[in-house]
């Protein structure tokens, strides 16, 4: 059999985790083993902190649609019933950017949903 020499490979696989482990402070950004903890777990937190961002940002939707929605006279609950039985489907982003910037349209899609 031939010999493979793997030292190519090696240093490239090395080299990508050293690459993303810049910036930290001591041995986690020049030892491999070091490196490699703090960039998993760096990547661990990043997908978590994504998934908390969307969560965060449904929640300040939904404060902002359900404070339009008591100037209107009406809940949050009931706009998104009334909403839901007119067959609307406007996303909770949507309807807190109409809160937001166009009260007109807003205040038209309350009249809408409170009629059903």
């Amino acid at each position: 059999m031939t010999r493979v020499k793997r030292g190519v490979m090696t240093k490239k696989r090395h080299k990508k985790i050293l690459k993303r482990a810049e910036g930290y402070w001591g041995q986690r950004k020049n030892v491999l083993q070091r490196a490699r903890e703090t960039v998993y777990r760096a990547l661990a937190y990043a997908t978590k902190g994504r998934k908390l961002l969307k969560r965060d940002m449904r929640a300040l939707f939904i404060a902002r649609i359900s404070a339009a929605a008591k100037a209107h006279d009406t809940s949050y609950s009931r706009l998104m019933h009334g909403l839901k039985v007119n067959s609307i489907s406007l996303n909770r982003k949507m309807l807190s950017q109409l809160a937001c910037f166009d009260s007109v349209a807003f205040s038209e899609v309350v009249r809408v949903a409170k009629l059903a």
